[in-house]
């Protein structure tokens, strides 16, 4: 029997547990499958991990990796796809806003022969309209400027077949953007439309004002020399600027146009160019902090305990060594 994992990154979702768990149950049933239900858990303070606990009591195939400090969800959503088993793995979010539901449609496609089937937004029920313009926009930039086809309103509710799991994982980036890493191993992909919801309870863990425009920037920066050229072409059109400036200057000297020349030009001048080298300088600076992130090779969670799981088997796998016999 085909075997799926249902990933769930999780940090202070208290009251959400028991409803996905529940309705989780209800959809996986009819599914003539097995499957696991992993719990990837970023230390948490309002008792998520006792609240996993019970429900693990109640049905053993709900699972628990706890990490030794809060790696944040991308690190948690990699380290429940290297513990995870099935055949297909699911990813989904703790406050309800991907309806389970869906799921049933996911695996129907995979099905069908498709590896990757991702959830497509069709409506953002609960979202603020700023965050909304956000998201558009960010969309419209990286489908742009990425070098991987990463389809827009998308997150990672997604379903993924075994091997595509397994080529993620090897990856093993510091910065994991899954959705930028499904798009680069590619293979079969397929969408199926739904509708957001609110969130069912508690609030967000995102900041409500820049949290989607960091996501977005670890996008555009994971899988896009775009700014790095957009950096060269600044400095060309400044450049160029500037000598049409003093162009200009010579030549209303030589006109004896009387004009203003001393402070005020050289404070806008400057100014000018200073914003442009800080900019740059920044830009570049995500780059190499990217290197140095990768170049230390520091482990992407480290797992305090776990539950139904074993957590030498993730690492291993995130570091690319395969499984004994």
């Amino acid at each position: 029997m085909q075997t799926l994992s249902v990933v769930i990154p999780v940090f202070n979702e208290k009251d959400n547990v028991p409803l996905v768990c529940a309705r989780l149950k209800d959809v996986l049933a009819p599914l003539d499958l097995e499957w696991e239900i992993i719990f990837a858990l970023d230390p948490s303070t309002d008792g998520t991990e006792d609240v996993i606990l019970a429900e693990r009591e109640r049905d053993d195939r709900v699972k628990l990796m706890r990490f030794s400090r809060r790696f944040g969800q991308p690190a948690a959503t990699l380290a429940g796809l290297a513990a995870s088993s099935g055949d297909a793995a699911v990813v989904i979010d703790c406050d309800l806003q991907d309806p389970p539901e869906v799921i049933a449609e996911l695996v129907e496609r995979w099905r069908e022969g498709f590896d990757v089937v991702y959830a497509q937004r069709r409506t953002r029920e609960g979202e603020t309209l700023p965050k909304r313009i956000v998201a558009n926009v960010g969309y419209r930039v990286i489908k742009r400027v990425a070098e991987v086809d990463i389809p827009p309103n998308t997150g990672d509710f997604r379903l993924m077949s075994r091997r595509v799991v397994d080529h993620v994982v090897a990856l093993n980036e510091a910065h994991g953007f899954l959705r930028g890493l499904v798009g680069l191993v590619g293979f079969r992909q397929a969408a199926v439309q739904y509708d957001r919801d609110p969130r069912a309870a508690g609030a967000s863990k995102y900041n409500r004002f820049f949290g989607s425009i960091v996501i977005g920037m670890n996008g555009i920066v994971s899988f896009s020399r775009y700014p790095l050229q957009l950096i060269s072409i600044a400095g060309l059109i400044a450049s160029l600027f500037a000598f049409l400036l003093a162009i200009g200057y010579l030549v209303a000297k030589i006109a004896g146009v009387d004009f203003p020349i001393g402070n005020p030009t050289i404070i806008v001048v400057v100014s000018l160019f200073s914003g442009i080298q800080l900019l740059s300088l920044g830009i570049m600076g995500e780059y190499v902090g990217r290197i140095y992130d990768e170049v230390k090779q520091r482990p992407q969670f480290i797992v305090e305990s776990a539950y139904g799981i074993d957590p030498d088997a993730a690492q291993r796998r995130i570091a690319g060594i395969p499984d004994g016999p």
